[in-house]
């Protein structure tokens, strides 16, 4: 240090004159107060001036999604708003299957997989969104071919959340799955094969909501509405399916500003 600048710096530790042993050695626990305060100097002075922090930029890849909006969900077409006894029904129906889940779940995580059924890893975004909706929806192929028609290629039209695949997924595959279809969804339109993976996903979410899965949830609720006010053809299915979604994530979940008030 300079002289100049230890001088506006004055010492934390100031150790006086003091007749320190011939032998003493910095390496060895201190003795007496003297030592030890000798001995702090000697390592403060070793510093160096600037450390620079070694940061693996794998880990800074994916960006944390906690972008919680306050905005309410847009209301439902005119007559399509669903009543108060049917969104409580269907909050009842969701918990039944909550507790069926978690009370077979071992014995669904002990069953075999079908030999073609390999799930990605939980990191593999599109190889999560092919394995969810299939290369048919992902890549917005209309119609199969007549060949494929003749029997089930579930690469093509997508596997199914069965009780068996559900059931390996831990809260962080969940979470992340959830995450990589909403953001498909925000993009493109709703699906009877992202529908059954969103239902079973929430299913799958444990409460207390974790930060993030509180965020995705909201975003998937809003997400709901705005698909369902832009629904022209009207298809009472569709609605059905997005207002359940909707349901879930406000009256189960406790998002009670984001719900559907009875016409």
């Amino acid at each position: 240090m300079e002289p100049g600048l230890e001088e506006l710096m004055p010492r934390l530790l100031p150790v006086g004159d003091c007749d320190l042993a011939e032998d003493f050695d910095p390496t060895v626990p201190p003795r007496t107060p003297q030592e030890y305060l000798k001995r702090v100097q000697i390592e403060a002075a070793r510093c160096p001036d600037v450390v620079v922090a070694q940061i693996d930029p794998r880990k800074l890849k994916k960006k944390p999604t906690l972008n919680i909006s306050i905005s309410g969900c847009q209301p439902a077409p005119e007559g399509y708003s669903p009543t108060l006894k049917w969104q409580q029904q269907q909050v009842a129906n969701f918990s039944a299957v909550r507790q069926s889940l978690n009370k077979h779940r071992n014995h669904w995580q002990s069953q075999h997989l079908d030999s073609n059924v390999t799930m990605p890893k939980s990191e593999d975004e599109e190889g999560w969104k092919k394995f969810c909706l299939g290369e048919r929806v992902y890549s917005e192929i209309d119609a199969l071919s007549d060949n494929e028609n003749l029997g089930i290629d579930y690469m093509k039209v997508g596997f199914p959340p069965l009780l068996s695949i559900v059931s390996r997924m831990n809260q962080a595959t969940v979470t992340s799955v959830l995450e990589y279809l909403i953001s498909w969804f925000g993009e493109k339109k709703f699906t009877p094969e992202l529908g059954r993976w969103l239902y079973a996903l929430l299913a799958c979410l444990e409460k207390p909501l974790l930060p993030e899965a509180h965020s995705l949830i909201r975003q998937l609720a809003r997400r709901c509405s705005e698909v369902r006010a832009l629904e022209e053809s009207k298809n009472e299915e569709q609605i059905s399916a997005l207002n359940l979604i909707i349901c879930l994530v406000s009256r189960y979940f406790d998002q009670r500003d984001l719900a559907d008030e009875p016409p």
